[in-house]
C-alpha cells in the first residue's frame, strides 16, 4: 500500500476544510455525463499514451544515423507529440475560470508551511512544462530532448512527482497542524466570488492540471531515455501509468464526496466604505421618533391621560400653536407614545432630510441621539399646567407617515429570466426605482453541463413604474410597509427537493409575495437539461418541437419563523466590524426604528444592501435566499444571496484509462 504524499493529503485536507453542513439533500446517485473538465483530461491521457506507444515503435524500426542510433527525426516527431499535447492542455488551462482573486489566500489561510509547500511544488511543474513547450515549438529537438529525458534531476523532490513514482512521504506534522481546522471562516468565503462547492472543484481542478502536467512530463522523459538509451523500461511506464489512475481515481472520489458536504451559498461582505445608493439603500420614516404633546393627541383638547395611553392613534389638532406648530406634524398614525421629562430641547434637522430631528435633550441630562452642532437654534419646549389639575406632558412617540419622504415599498411583480433564448438566474441584487425597492435579476445562456455563456450575461430592467400610477394597485403591483405590515420572511428557497426524476431544477425567476401582511421571497424554477444544457424544452425522438418545461414556484410562508429582535440599535454605517449573517431559515425580522438613545429612532433599520451578488465564474443556481447581517450593537443589513447549483450530482468517475 502506498504512503500518500504531502500534497495528496494535503489536498484532502485542504478540501475538508470546506465540508460545512449543507443545505442541499445528499448525493442522488450518478446521472449521465460527466463534468467537462474530467473527460478533457482523460482525453489527453489518452492520446498520450497512444502517442507514445506510437512513437517508440516507430524510433525502434528506424535507421540509426548518429549517436547511439537516435536521429533528429525521431526528437523532432517526439516534440511535435509533446507540442500537440500543450496546446490540448493549454486550452483546458484557459477554460479554467477562477475567482479574480487566488483562492488560495481563502483556502490556505494562516497555514504559511502548506501554502509554501503547495506553490512550490505546483510552480516548479509549470516552470518545467512551460520550458520544454518552448523547446518544441522553437525547433530546438536536441535540447528539448536532452532536458526532458533527465527530467527527474529537476523534479526529484518535487511532491507531485513523488507521488507519481510511489515515494514515501512524511506529513504527520502537517496532519496534527490542520486536524482541527474543519470549517471556514465566513470573512474569508464572502470575498472569494465563489460558493465553498466551487471552491472546492477549482481546487480540484488546479491539482488534477498539475498532476496532469506531472505525468506528461514522465511519460516523455521515460519515452526518450527508452529511444535514447534503446532501453526498454516497460515496468517503470507502467508503474507510473497505474499510480496515475490510482492518483486520478483517488482524488474524484475524494473531489465527489468534499463536493457533497460543501456549502454552496455566495453572499456579500460589507464594503469597504459604506456609500448610500451605492452599497445600500434605506426603508425611510417607516416608523420615527416624534415628539407631541398629549393635548394634542386627545380628542377633547384634554390631558387628562398618561402618554402611555396613546399607542395608536393621531394628531388631532395644534393647542395654541406651540411646538407643534415649529415643526412638520405627522400626517398619518401615531405609536408607542411614552414620557421621558417635563423640559426638552429639540435640535431639529435641515428640511432636505428624512430626519426630524438630530437630538433631544432632556431637562434631566438624558440625551437621544448624538449630541453635535445644531444647525438651527434648538426648540426650548416645555411642558405646562392647565386648569390647575392637569400637566400637559410632551410625549416621545413613533410617527408611521406615509409620505414623499418615505419610501415603504416593494415590487410584487415577478421578474423572469428569457428562458425562451435559454437563458437561467446567475444573480441578484436589490434596486430602489422610484421608491419601490426590486429584486433585480441577472441572466446569462446556459450552456451544456452547467456553464453560462459569459458574453450573454445582462442585468434585467426592472419595472418603471410610479406608485401613484392610475394602473397600479397596492397588494396587486407593491406592498406598502406599515406599523402593522412590517416584517420580511428570512430564509432559503432552494429547488434541490422539488422532484427526483433526475432531471436537475434551475431558478428562473423571482419576486415578493405578501400572505397576511408579510413579505415574502417568491422564487420560480424550471426543469432543465444539464447535458444539453437546454431550460426551456428538449427534443423527443428527432421532433422538431421541443416538449416544454415545468415551472415551479417556492415561497416562504413565514408560518412558524420565530422573530429576529433588532430593538433598540444604532445605524448600520456606524459600525466598525464587518456584518456578519445572523438570521436562520425560520426566522423574520421587522423593519424598526434606530435606538432611542442612540439615533433618536430617527431612522428605520434595517438598511438594504444593494451590491451584486453574482459568481466568477458565472453559474446556474438552484436557491435564492434573503437574510440579516449585522455587528452586534447596529441596525445591520437585509441582503439577498444566491445558491450555486449542486455539481456533486454529476460527478462521477470516467470509464478506465488505456
Amino acid at each position: 500500500m502506498q504512503i500518500p504524499t504531502l500534497l495528496s493529503v494535503a489536498l484532502l485536507l485542504i478540501l475538508i476544510n470546506f465540508s460545512q453542513p449543507s443545505q442541499s439533500e445528499s448525493f442522488r446517485g450518478e446521472i449521465n455525463g460527466d463534468l467537462g473538465f474530467i473527460i478533457d483530461v482523460k482525453n489527453i491521457v489518452s492520446m498520450v499514451r497512444s502517442d507514445i506507444e506510437q512513437l517508440y515503435n516507430g524510433a525502434t524500426k528506424s535507421v540509426k544515423l548518429e549517436y547511439r542510433g537516435v536521429s533528429v527525426r525521431d526528437y523532432s516527431k517526439v516534440a511535435q507529440s509533446f507540442k500537440e499535447v500543450c496546446t490540448q492542455i493549454d486550452k483546458i488551462e484557459k477554460n479554467l475560470r477562477i475567482s479574480k482573486k487566488s483562492p488560495y489566500n481563502y483556502i490556505l489561510y494562516n497555514t504559511d508551511i502548506l501554502y509554501y509547500k503547495l506553490r512550490m511544488a505546483k510552480h516548479l511543474i509549470s516552470y518545467k512544462f512551460e520550458e520544454f513547450a518552448d523547446y518544441a515549438n522553437s525547433n530546438l529537438y536536441y535540447n528539448f530532448a536532452y532536458e526532458i529525458g533527465s527530467v527527474t534531476e529537476f523534479v526529484s523532490d518535487n511532491a507531485f512527482y513523488l507521488k507519481l513514482i510511489g515515494a514515501p512521504f512524511a506529513i504527520e506534522d502537517f496532519l496534527s497542524q490542520l486536524q482541527h481546522r474543519y470549517e471556514m471562516p465566513l470573512e474569508k468565503i464572502c470575498h472569494s466570488e465563489q460558493s465553498p462547492q466551487q471552491l472546492v472543484y477549482f481546487l480540484y481542478k488546479d491539482y488534477a492540471l498539475t498532476e496532469l502536467k506531472t505525468y506528461v512530463l514522465a511519460e516523455y522523459s521515460l519515452l526518450i531515455r527508452r529511444i535514447y538509451e534503446n532501453e526498454n523500461l516497460k515496468m517503470e511506464t507502467n508503474m507510473i501509468r497505474d499510480n496515475y489512475n490510482s492518483i486520478s481515481e483517488e482524488a474524484l472520489e475524494t473531489l465527489k464526496t468534499t463536493m457533497e458536504k460543501a456549502d454552496r451559498v455566495i453572499w456579500r461582505c460589507d464594503p469597504d466604505k459604506h456609500v448610500h445608493n451605492v452599497t445600500y439603500d434605506e426603508v425611510t420614516r417607516l416608523l420615527q421618533g416624534y415628539v407631541e404633546n398629549e393635548v394634542d393627541l386627545s380628542n377633547d383638547e384634554s390631558c387628562g391621560e398618561t402618554c402611555s395611553d396613546y399607542q395608536n392613534t393621531t394628531t388631532k389638532g395644534c393647542f395654541d400653536q406651540k411646538f407643534c406648530s415649529q415643526q412638520p406634524q405627522c400626517a398619518g398614525r401615531i405609536h408607542d407614545c411614552q414620557f421621558f421629562d417635563s423640559d426638552l430641547s429639540v435640535c431639529q434637522s435641515p428640511t432636505s432630510s428624512n430626519r426630524r430631528y438630530e437630538y433631544i435633550q432632556y431637562g434631566d441630562g438624558q440625551l437621544l441621539g448624538k449630541y453635535d452642532y445644531c444647525e438651527q437654534q434648538p426648540n426650548k419646549v416645555d411642558s405646562w399646567s392647565r386648569w390647575l389639575f392637569w400637566r400637559c406632558s410632551y410625549c416621545f412617540c413613533l410617527c408611521d407617515e406615509p409620505s414623499l419622504k418615505s419610501d415603504r415599498y416593494f415590487n410584487l411583480r415577478e421578474t423572469l429570466a428569457d428562458v425562451e433564448a435559454n437563458m437561467v438566474v446567475t444573480g441578484v441584487r436589490f434596486v430602489k426605482k422610484n421608491r419601490v425597492f426590486h429584486i433585480q435579476i441577472q441572466q446569462g445562456e446556459l450552456l451544456p453541463r452547467g456553464a453560462i455563456n459569459e458574453s450573454t450575461l445582462e442585468w434585467v430592467p426592472v419595472d418603471d413604474y410610479q406608485i401613484s400610477d392610475p394602473d397600479v394597485t397596492e397588494g396587486v403591483d407593491y406592498h406598502a410597509m406599515s406599523y402593522e405590515n412590517r416584517r420580511i420572511n428570512l430564509g432559503n428557497n432552494l429547488g434541490d427537493n422539488i422532484h427526483k426524476h433526475g432531471r436537475g431544477v434551475v431558478v428562473t425567476g423571482v419576486g415578493f409575495h405578501v400572505w397576511r401582511g408579510q413579505l415574502a421571497l417568491n422564487v420560480m424554477f424550471s426543469d432543465f437539461d444539464f447535458v444539453e444544457g437546454l431550460v426551456n424544452g428538449y427534443y423527443e425522438d428527432d421532433s422538431p418541437i421541443p416538449v416544454r418545461f415545468t415551472m415551479y414556484t417556492i415561497w416562504n410562508s413565514g408560518l412558524d419563523n420565530s422573530k429576529l429582535n433588532i430593538d433598540n440599535l444604532d445605524l448600520p454605517t456606524r459600525a466598525t466590524n464587518s456584518s456578519q449573517p445572523l438570521s436562520k431559515d425560520t426566522q423574520y425580522v421587522e423593519f424598526v426604528n434606530t435606538g432611542l438613545e442612540k439615533d433618536a429612532g430617527q431612522t428605520t433599520i434595517p438598511f438594504i444592501d444593494i451590491q451584486d451578488v453574482v459568481s466568477y465564474p458565472p453559474v446556474p443556481l438552484a436557491g435564492l435566499g434573503i437574510y440579516y447581517k449585522s455587528s452586534p450593537g447596529y441596525g445591520g443589513f437585509i441582503a439577498s444571496k444566491i445558491i450555486s447549483y449542486n455539481y456533486a450530482v454529476h460527478v462521477r468517475k470516467p470509464t478506465a484509462l488505456p
